[in-house]
C-alpha cells in the first residue's frame, strides 16, 4: 500500500482506538497525533489545521491519500486502504 495516512486522533476516544486497531490489523503504516496529548500551542496549530481540511471536526479525521474520513467507518476506511 503506498497511500500516505495521516491519523488525528484522541488518546481516551473509543472510536479512535478502534481506527488504531483496525491499522494496525492490517499492519498499516500510519502517523497518528494524539491531540489532547499536545501542549497548548501545538494542539492550536492542529486543531487549525484540521479545521482547514474539514471544518465540521470530529475524531478521528483520517487521511488516506485524498480521501478524508471522519469518524470510525471500518468500511470506508477499507475501501479507501484498497483491502
Amino acid at each position: 500500500m503506498d497511500k500516505k495516512v495521516k491519523l488525528y486522533a484522541l488518546s481516551t476516544c473509543i472510536y479512535c482506538q478502534n481506527t488504531k486497531a483496525l491499522l494496525d490489523s492490517h499492519q498499516i503504516e500510519y502517523d497518528c497525533t494524539d491531540v489532547d496529548l499536545l501542549d497548548p500551542t501545538e494542539k492550536a496549530e492542529v486543531m487549525r489545521t484540521i479545521r482547514k481540511i474539514c471544518p465540521t471536526i470530529s475524531f478521528p479525521t483520517i487521511i488516506i491519500g485524498e480521501i478524508i474520513i471522519q469518524g470510525y467507518r471500518p468500511e470506508e476506511i477499507r475501501k479507501a486502504l484498497d483491502l
